[in-house]
């Protein structure tokens, strides 16, 4: 039996490390884990409350809406307003999803399909290359590092792209390169969008994750953002709420409604007591993300300063719950599959390869911030006694 969009599928990289892991444990040993970028803080204490409050109620086990309760919508809407200035009718300009994969994947089959082609940074999360593949389209990669002139990349490809692009798909703060941007940066963008007529779609996940004082800025507070964007906003980072999966899809309203009417054939939405929680929780403990933010940024600050002080050099991220570190000169021969197994086999501390997010990624290791700072500590003194050659 053949499956055809299975077959197709790339290998994926990250299981070698989570093997080895999985190994190193049977043996007894301790891995540090800074592979996966699963959140560890627990939610917020009114969100577990309101979710066994409203579990009881067995009107809550029906099917729910595909778009989200009103209420969830319009707090979403409350919250945006508040946090980034952003106006948007909960009607027409908001859809819940279950979770930001979902409502990408979903998004890419109802916009594009075979014979188009989306715009993708490269290194990227593996989902924002593949939802437009499975949807059929073709990715083209713009290339995104430190210190590049990535608007004049993206302009560049696209003018070199034939059939032209449907869409643009971006991520700022970025995974796994950790790059921001400003909003000069999204004005620029949403100008360049009115002017191709192409569609932005922008995930947010790490709206909320903006240290030393930097606030990652909404592409919808762009001028005319609304008209040729959409942004997906999540709950998984923000408010430490990841297997709840609440996200959202907002913005353009022709947009939403396509999205709006294809899932209304797919799914009947997230389980109605998550949802009230949600809608709870963002009203009642909208600085939650304050909270998150500073943990993540202490635990930023132990893994950049211990590593940096024992010879690999790190440049702080400004943003997102991840550190994109280059490897170190006297190991960069190795590639970033053999490098990440070294450290798990050699200083027991996982990590994810570069590679696993696209050939751009080669070079890199990325660290999530998942680990507190005594276990971070106890990594960096682990490195340094496995890299024997890096330079003090």
């Amino acid at each position: 039996m053949e499956f055809r969009r299975i077959t197709n599928l790339p290998p994926y990289v990250f299981t070698i490390i989570n093997d080895l892991k999985i190994q190193g444990r049977r043996n007894g040993d301790d891995i540090i884990d800074f592979g996966f970028g699963n959140p560890d803080l627990p939610s917020p204490d009114i969100a577990v409350e309101k979710l066994c409050e409203a579990a009881q109620n067995p009107r809550n086990h029906r099917y729910s809406l595909s778009r989200g309760l009103p209420k969830l919508r319009e707090a979403i809407c409350n919250l945006y307003s508040e946090t980034f200035g952003v106006e948007l009718d909960p009607e027409t300009e908001a859809i819940n999803t279950i979770g930001a994969k979902e409502g990408l994947s979903h998004l890419m089959w109802a916009l594009v399909q075979a014979g188009d082609a989306v715009l993708v940074p490269s290194p990227s999360y593996p989902i924002h290359l593949y939802a437009p593949l499975f949807a059929g389209a073709e990715v083209r990669e713009i290339p995104l590092s430190t210190g590049s002139d990535f608007f004049g990349a993206m302009q560049e490809r696209w003018e070199y792209s034939w059939p032209r692009p449907k869409v643009i798909l971006l991520s700022f703060p970025h995974n796994p390169t950790t790059t921001c941007v400003d909003l000069d940066f999204m004005q620029q963008v949403v100008d360049f969008a009115k002017e191709k007529d192409v569609l932005l779609v922008h995930d947010f996940a790490y709206a909320d994750l903006g240290f030393d004082g930097y606030q990652p800025p909404s592409i919808l507070q762009a001028d005319g953002g609304k008209d040729v964007a959409v942004e997906l906003y999540s709950m998984t980072k923000s408010f430490s709420m990841a297997g709840w999966r609440v996200a959202f899809m907002l913005g353009n309203s022709e947009v939403i409604a396509a999205l709006a009417k294809l899932k209304s054939y797919l799914d009947y939405g997230t389980f109605q007591p998550i949802q009230i929680a949600a809608t709870v929780t963002m009203n009642e403990a909208a600085d939650h993300p304050k909270l998150v933010n500073s943990i993540y940024q202490n635990r930023r600050d132990s893994l950049c300063e211990g590593l940096n002080r024992i010879g690999w050099e790190i440049d702080p991220p400004q943003g997102t719950m991840f550190v994109w570190a280059k490897i170190p000169d006297a190991y960069k021969e190795m590639g970033s599959i053999e490098f990440a197994s070294w450290l798990v086999k050699e200083a027991k501390v996982a990590t994810s390869p570069g590679i696993g997010f696209g050939p751009g990624g080669e070079g890199y290791v990325r660290f999530a911030l998942i680990e507190n700072e005594q276990r971070t500590s106890q990594a960096v003194r682990q490195i340094k006694s496995a890299l024997t050659k890096l330079e003090i």
